[in-house]
């Protein structure tokens, strides 16, 4: 089931789409974010070692919000690009306005 909100994500929940709230979408985007952040500086720490490269912790947290910045940008380009190229539009699924 498909219903039209004032906010422009629909999310699924067992057998139909329900619209996600722009709280519920802020607080996926700081989880993704945060989750993100910790992937990158733990692989860092993992990483770097085995390649000869020795920095300290302070270091490695800086690198990591460095990637975690570029991520988001990155994210965020690709995100309108594709808006763009399929023609979405807030309240819309692909090319087929949600009513």
């Amino acid at each position: 089931m498909l219903r039209r909100h004032s906010a422009s994500v629909l999310t699924l929940t067992e057998d139909h789409l329900m619209p996600q709230t722009r709280t519920h979408s802020a607080l996926e985007a700081l989880a993704n974010i945060a989750i993100g952040y910790g992937v990158a500086l733990a692989s860092q720490l993992a990483i770097f070692p085995w390649f000869g490269i020795h920095v300290p912790l302070s270091d490695n947290l800086l690198i990591g919000a460095w990637f975690t910045a570029i991520s988001l940008v990155r994210s965020y380009v690709l995100r309108r690009w594709f808006n763009r190229r399929t023609g979405a539009t807030p309240g819309a699924c692909g090319k087929r306005q949600v009513a």
